[in-house]
């Protein structure tokens, strides 16, 4: 069988290698790490080419994992919320899971530990499927509900992230989804190049807060050296254009990722963090903020299902 799915326990946790046995392709995820995509690597010119910046392992992971959110699921709210303070249904609700000066950021299942409820090796892929219940433990987001997580490598060096959220609760709940991988090539990101299929992007605050207005943009829309610019913005991607709407490429090797998210990520956030050895590139299903602006928003009915899909791709030049 060409496609193979493999556990292993190393460096302090349990991980789920899904391999194409023809290219060499990998995927890395680690369930009990919030169901982080922890590698994703090819082969080209005799070496391993890593794409995803990750952790080196379970204490690495817990030592940072706050300090950079690489890889982390983004849920139920993508980024940041003001004051860590939303109202919903007429009722004001605060946050508690990560709050800096004030703002809550990056969701509440970041570092949940997810469950492996499904595998399936065929001959032209190997997925696996997690789950995490979210029971409503944190205050400012008492609404349950269920996150599964399917990861489907496939031909083509081509890697399919999808997202479903289950409400399990009894009324409707405010909702976005979202990702925060890290991406490089081993060598820093000054000569990477970037292109994004983007002519607007959001307009933020001092706190990087969306003021619900748009810019004209043109900073990515070709092939750009990233060289000493810095980034912490969102785009909103253009849909009319084809596919994939993204792309980090080394000139070096002629290796790239490029990004193929469906409508259910309208928004692409790019974030330079100061080590400047990986670029953070996240799928969005709403702006930052979303619980009061609105943004993108998703109002989820009782016992209903939304789902969230993307692709990464590695193509040698």
């Amino acid at each position: 069988m060409r496609f193979a799915i493999e556990h292993s326990h190393e460096k302090g946790w349990d991980q789920i290698v899904l391999s194409d046995k023809e290219t060499g392709t990998l995927a890395t995820i680690v369930p009990a790490a919030g169901a982080i995509l922890n590698s994703f690597s090819i082969e080209h010119q005799g070496k391993t080419v890593q794409v995803i910046d990750g952790f080196s392992g379970a204490s690495d992971f817990r030592d940072r994992i706050e300090k950079g959110f690489q890889s982390a699921k983004l849920s139920p709210f993508v980024c940041r919320i003001r004051d860590a303070s939303y109202s919903w249904d007429g009722k004001p609700y605060t946050l508690h899971k990560f709050n800096i000066n004030g703002t809550a950021l990056h969701g509440l299942i970041y570092d949940a530990p997810f469950e492996v409820i499904g595998e399936e090796i065929h001959k032209d892929f190997a997925e696996v499927e997690l789950k995490y219940t979210y029971a409503g433990a944190d205050a400012g987001y008492p609404f349950p509900y269920d996150c599964y997580i399917r990861y489907r490598l496939e031909e083509n060096n081509t890697l399919l992230v999808v997202t479903a959220i289950h409400n399990r609760g009894k009324s409707s709940i405010p909702l976005a989804d979202g990702w925060h991988p890290y991406f490089g090539f081993g060598g820093g990101i000054q000569n990477l190049q970037l292109q994004v299929k983007s002519s607007a992007m959001l307009e933020y605050d001092e706190a990087l807060i969306p003021t619900g207005n748009t810019l004209p943009t043109e900073s990515w829309l070709a092939p750009t050296t990233i060289g000493n610019t810095k980034q912490d913005h969102g785009y909103v991607l253009d849909f009319s254009k084809p596919q994939p709407l993204c792309r980090l490429t080394d000139p070096a090797s002629g290796v790239s990722v490029e990004f193929h998210p469906d409508h259910s990520y309208p928004y692409l956030q790019l974030y330079t963090p100061d080590h400047r050895k990986s670029i953070a590139i996240e799928n969005l299903s709403a702006a930052p903020d979303a619980f009061n602006n609105r943004m993108g928003l998703v109002t989820l009915e009782p016992d209903h299902t939304k789902t969230f899909s993307t692709r990464y791709r590695i193509t040698k030049a």
